[in-house]
């Protein structure tokens, strides 16, 4: 397991690793959804990149892991926009692939922030969208 995530740093140089998710089912589902072609973007809290984890960057292909570490696949950040929760677009949403309106997506999500450091319309989120580049799966 090791081995293989070392060889893809080498294959994929500068790659960070990262899950989808704050749990195993949750991150079997968005890594099945990405696989599918439904899920192209991601977002985050910038609170989580300010605690020490790495800031996605354009171009930069990163390698996505199971819960259980090992490596899943490989996509490559191709847009990033910073904004507020609250202006988070409908396209924004629905390219997450999650969800099938933007109320959806923001019930969801405020649910997913409330568990992991708290939630406010105000907050400020990274969101990404990314191309798959290669599925280890």
């Amino acid at each position: 397991m090791l081995k293989e995530l070392e060889a893809l740093k080498q294959r994929y140089p500068g790659a960070q690793t990262f899950k989808f998710g704050d749990g195993a089912d949750l991150c079997a589902r968005l890594l099945s959804l990405v696989r599918s072609g439904r899920k192209v973007a991601t977002c985050s809290a910038l609170s989580d990149f300010q605690g020490g984890d790495p800031m996605p960057e354009v171009g930069r292909r990163d390698i996505a892991l199971n819960w259980d570490d090992t490596p899943a696949l490989v996509i490559e950040t191709v847009e990033l926009i910073h904004c507020r929760f609250d202006e988070v677009s409908e396209a924004m949403a629905l390219a997450e692939g999650e969800d099938d309106s933007l109320e959806g997506w923001r019930a969801e999500h405020r649910k997913y922030f409330e568990r992991n450091g708290g939630f406010s319309p105000a907050m400020e989120i990274v969101w990404e969208r990314f191309a798959l580049v290669e599925d280890l799966g």
